[in-house]
């Protein structure tokens, strides 16, 4: 893996620039009546099929959990589109009208209708315990001797955010990079990365949160997660994440806005069972500052 620049590409630069828009509309002169909202037959929910802890063809990810306990308020059985979330990822399957649903999506993610966001991570530090490093920033001197391990979505240039605060530092020759899929014969190559840091193969690995809580619980030793600081404003690290519909169907994404209001207790329930970092939003809303980092492995693109 090479860090080329200290700075993000220009693609990743765009998706890290999303920040929030909130449009305030003149209230009609006289209300209307809102009009019944229909209910589908089958929630049609587009999903990676080999990416724990969020989804897989088992529907053993939180995802899937989510996507029942929200089929089972409409009353409908839940059906996959299964597809892995790379390039073309939405082309294939939101916008090709194949599945209505995608159920983890950065909010704000301007190329669909987000809903409020249901939870908020962050990037994380993962280190063994007994090693007692004390990794709490990106400017920790200890890091200059320290394998550092990332998750390396794509060979374009399209690095996590926390690439860039290590290159930033002249940290890019400490990096040592773990494919997200694609790796034959291993299984869930995902926890790949935190296997390495319990083994003694990496010093410490920067990871998007979910990974890290979900892979991290069977391990052999204690490992220690601490949320990474903020570094510069263009490179935050911490996301809001929603579920998606397609531009203009309004009336599906608020049903399922008002499951989440009524299901939030059990959807945190659900995130804590599945080891995810939860971090505190200032205020929930429609969208978010920030932008997409490599969440769920890729950028989902149209």
């Amino acid at each position: 893996m090479t860090i080329t620049a200290p700075r993000p590409s220009r693609s990743v630069r765009r998706e890290l620039s999303l920040m929030a828009a909130f449009c305030v509309l003149p209230a009609p002169a006289v209300a209307q009546a809102p009009e019944p909202v229909e209910s589908p037959q089958t929630l049609r929910v587009c999903a990676n099929p080999d990416n724990l802890p969020f989804s897989n063809r088992e529907q053993q990810g939180f995802e899937n959990r989510i996507a029942e306990l929200i089929a089972a308020e409409l009353g409908v059985p839940v059906s996959y589109t299964w597809h892995a979330q790379r390039r073309a990822f939405l082309r294939r399957t939101l916008n090709a009208k194949r599945c209505d649903v995608v159920v983890g999506a950065p909010a704000g993610l301007e190329r669909l209708a987000t809903t409020k966001p249901y939870y908020r991570s962050t990037y994380v530090f993962v280190t063994r315990k007994d090693r007692n490093l004390g990794i709490r920033s990106f400017d920790d001197p200890a890091l200059k001797g320290l394998k550092i391990g990332l998750h390396v979505a794509s060979d374009d240039g399209n690095n996590p955010p926390p690439a860039y605060s290590l290159a930033r530092r002249g940290l890019a020759g400490n990096i040592v990079g773990y494919k997200l899929w694609d790796v034959d014969g291993v299984e869930n190559p995902q926890g790949r990365i935190i296997d390495a840091v319990a083994s003694g193969e990496i010093d410490l690995a920067i990871v998007w949160g979910p990974f890290a809580g979900y892979f991290a619980k069977d391990q052999p030793v204690a490992l220690e997660i601490v949320p990474v600081p903020a570094d510069i404003p263009a490179l935050p690290h911490e996301f809001d994440m929603a579920l998606g519909v397609r531009k203009g169907e309004e009336a599906l994404k608020t049903r399922i806005e008002s499951i989440l209001d009524k299901r939030r207790d059990d959807i945190r329930a659900i995130l804590t069972d599945y080891g995810v970092p939860l971090i505190e939003a200032p205020a929930l809303a429609s969208t978010t500052r920030g932008g997409t980092p490599t969440l769920s492995g890729e950028t989902k693109e149209e």
